[in-house]
């Protein structure tokens, strides 16, 4: 009777402990599941005070009125980590001053670049949809296109297609005696004139990049250029000749009186370009070089072209497989480089001029480029030793001051 007495004692038990468990489990679940809805509730709500922040309804309007913006180009996060495996540094590709760069693989198997800003300032998050709207719409082999963009981040994240053979500046500068070939250097060249020419004149609105160098300019399988990292680009509208923008570029690269008068023109892209060109020439990194008088790379450059000395820091390759077309494209950069904005030439003019040396044709595209350009426009081209040097004589003092601007200078303001 006792025993019986103490084995319902300890079914009873038995069913308390296991209805209490059963209850601790249920409050385990329950409590997870409201967590994980109270979680997911507030990342909606700041997504969708990112997005309204980020002007996503301007944008989506105006994907609903114009044809030429496909409804693909607003992009969610969820898509976007899903696509990187959430941002795996695995998967990170690039990097810079203005963001983090990832492959990633959309769910319609596109393979993409997708860019991951730094924090920007709030007035220039209320120009991007416009400038999203722009460069949505160019189409030019020599730039790489833009699918889309992600407002439910604090910061839009933009999505290129995915260019495959890294960069410019990996394939320059690479360790060994030999990198790209004349050829392709030379070819290079005129495909990143083609595409800047179009973002400046051709587009429906004109565009700055305001980053140009080796490390944006991206190469495919058959090493074709693609202008990539609009992250700094401004348009210019039609009715104004320049803008009024916090300087912001790559150190060795930035145009000297747009860094210290914040006046943005296309020029500044020349002049970015032309350093790109020195780099070509070189194989030296204008970011960190400088020579033993402590002049850097483009101060150098130009002072040992003035002298007739240019061999003295041009790639032995350059030397060995060029010809004279390398003087002639040294002629360009020099033009490029100059320190006033209105002595250097239009992208336009570069990029004729260019062609010319390629099919040795430069002397008649001079006279079409002399002929193009407006009255207050420099003429360029293939000129000869002594025009170049005697356009040069005053370059190496005006060339010290410019050295002191980059030199003194230890970031953008």
């Amino acid at each position: 009777m006792q025993s019986d007495h103490i084995s319902s004692k300890g079914i009873f038990a038995a069913i308390i402990g296991v209805s209490c468990g059963t209850g601790l489990v249920i409050l385990i679940l329950s409590s997870y599941i409201v967590s994980k809805k109270v979680k997911h509730r507030r990342a909606q709500v700041l997504k969708h005070k990112f997005f309204k922040q980020n002007h996503g309804q301007l944008l989506q309007q105006l994907v609903a009125q114009s044809v030429g913006i496909a409804e693909s180009m607003i992009i969610t996060l969820e898509e976007l980590e899903k696509a990187t495996h959430n941002f795996d540094n695995d998967l990170v590709i690039g990097g810079g001053g203005h963001g983090t760069v990832y492959k990633g693989i959309l769910s319609n198997q596109r393979i993409v670049a997708i860019k991951k800003p730094k924090k920007v300032v709030q007035k220039e998050i209320d120009e991007f949809i416009n400038e999203v709207v722009i460069l949505s719409q160019i189409n030019h082999r020599n730039v790489v296109k833009l699918f889309g963009c992600c407002l439910e981040t604090e910061v839009p994240m933009l999505v290129y297609d995915f260019i495959s053979n890294g960069t410019l500046y990996e394939h320059l500068h690479v360790e060994g005696p030999r990198s790209l070939s004349w050829g392709d250097r030379l070819r290079i060249a005129i495909e990143t004139s083609k595409s800047l020419a179009y973002l400046h004149s051709a587009a429906a609105i004109p565009i700055i990049h305001r980053d140009v160098k080796s490390a944006n300019i991206l190469l495919d399988d058959t090493l074709t250029a693609k202008v990539a990292d609009f992250g700094a680009s401004r348009y210019i509208p039609m009715e104004k000749s320049g803008l009024e923008t916090r300087a912001q570029g790559t150190r060795g690269y930035w145009d000297p009186m747009y860094f210290y008068t914040g006046r943005l023109t296309e020029k500044s892209d020349v002049y970015s370009f032309g350093v790109v060109l020195v780099e070509l020439l070189t194989r030296q990194k204008p970011s960190s070089y400088l020579s033993s008088n402590d002049e850097s790379l483009v101060v150098h450059f130009v002072t040992l072209f003035a002298e007739g000395n240019l061999p003295h820091i041009l790639d032995p390759q350059v030397i060995e497989e060029g010809g004279k077309e390398v003087e002639e494209v040294a002629a360009i950069a020099i033009a490029c480089v100059k320190l006033s904005g209105e002595d250097r030439p239009t992208m336009r003019q570069v990029e004729l001029t260019l062609e010319g040396v390629r099919t040795s044709e430069g002397h008649v595209l001079h006279n079409a480029v002399a002929k193009e350009a407006h009255s207050n426009d420099i003429e360029v081209g293939v000129q000869s030793n002594k025009s170049v040097r005697k356009d040069n004589e005053g370059s190496t003092r005006q060339y010290s001051m410019e050295e002191e601007f980059i030199l003194s200078a230890s970031c953008p303001r």
